[in-house]
């Protein structure tokens, strides 16, 4: 006799099975397997997000160095692209909350934004164990090339150096962490792209993958780390946008718009 088979959905209908915690209100709160306020509670913020997404803790160091990746790419400048989103909401006289989530929204730019983050921590985690092997980056370079035309964390659309890249490798430094394999090999592969004909620098994405990787992060785990990594420099833009004349941000006059369509004309009774 043949037994009926079940649906994913009938399996799962009516309740939620989940290894990653849940809410008993009125009595606790369980924040994968442990209890958050007896046993987390005291715990700094960015410790507790890592931990919510690879279930491991860090030491001092991995935090501090976690934490200033964040604030050496915070810039409350409104004309970069993803600020530029939350100050016209604050211009428009939006509500906070809808201009930062607009804002962390468009931060996937796969150029210049997080949603480059996978790529690079897997063309870099590829490339450590490469060196590992005893082989060239020679192969791993042009086949990284060959596939996306470019590399993930090399080279920079907007200027040639990265302005983040020294600060960021003196913290590392200071905090015993520059001598990690995969910050190594970020290293190598520049030193490999500097050295051909393609004349590459490593970029953000490059090193922060590296640091990450290093901490034993996958590059998923990388790309859902990074997603507030802007977020303190859209607050300032935001604010600043609200507090001025509203639609006043950056306007564009009609003059410096080339328009080849119908001339002007007088609109018909």
């Amino acid at each position: 006799m043949n037994e009926q088979k079940t649906s994913p959905l009938e399996e799962h209908a009516g309740r939620l099975r989940t290894r990653m915690g849940g809410a008993f209100v009125g009595q606790r709160a369980v924040f994968r397997g442990h209890d958050l306020h007896a046993d987390l509670g005291d715990m700094d913020w960015l410790a507790l997000y890592v931990f919510g997404i690879t279930g491991q803790r860090y030491t001092p160091a991995q935090l501090k160095v976690l934490h200033a990746i964040w604030v050496h790419t915070s810039y409350p400048d409104a004309r970069i692209w993803n600020n530029r989103v939350a100050a016209l909401a604050g211009s428009a006289r939006s509500s906070g909350t809808l201009a930062v989530a607009a804002a962390l929204a468009v931060s996937e730019a796969e150029i210049y934004g997080r949603g480059i983050d996978i790529r690079a921590a897997s063309f870099i985690q590829r490339a450590q164990q490469v060196i590992a092997s005893g082989s060239g980056l020679d192969d791993c370079v042009r086949e990284e090339l060959q596939r996306h035309r470019a590399i993930a964390g090399y080279g920079r659309p907007i200027a040639a150096g990265d302005e983040r890249i020294g600060p960021m490798l003196r913290l590392v430094e200071r905090e015993g962490l520059a001598g990690g394999a995969h910050v190594q090999a970020a290293l190598a592969v520049e030193k490999h792209l500097q050295e051909g004909r393609w004349r590459l620098r490593m970029n953000y994405a490059a090193l922060t993958a590296a640091l990450t990787s290093d901490m034993g992060f996958t590059p998923r785990q990388h790309y859902q780390y990074g997603f507030p990594a802007f977020l303190a420099g859209m607050q300032p833009c935001y604010i600043e946008a609200s507090e001025k004349p509203a639609g006043t941000l950056l306007p564009l006059a009609c003059d410096n718009v080339t328009y080849e369509g119908a001339a002007p004309r007088a609109w018909g009774a």
